[in-house]
């Protein structure tokens, strides 16, 4: 898995009845893109993770 900053991060829920959450990557703390990463989610929680098979990235698209 490869991020950057600004780039989203989706979590799909992973019990029956649990939402999927989508954060934003603040900071890449592993190098090269690697987790893990500071996520800020959408109600102001960050944490640092290492995202699992049940996350995808979303490639933040510049207007470059």
């Amino acid at each position: 898995m490869q991020a950057s900053v600004g780039d989203r991060l989706l979590v799909h829920g992973r019990i029956v009845g649990q939402h999927d959450r989508t954060g934003e990557v603040v900071e890449v703390l592993g190098e090269n893109g690697s987790p893990p990463y500071r996520v800020r989610f959408e109600d102001g929680h960050e944490t640092v993770m290492s995202p699992g098979p049940d996350a995808v990235v979303r490639h933040f698209a510049s207007d470059e």
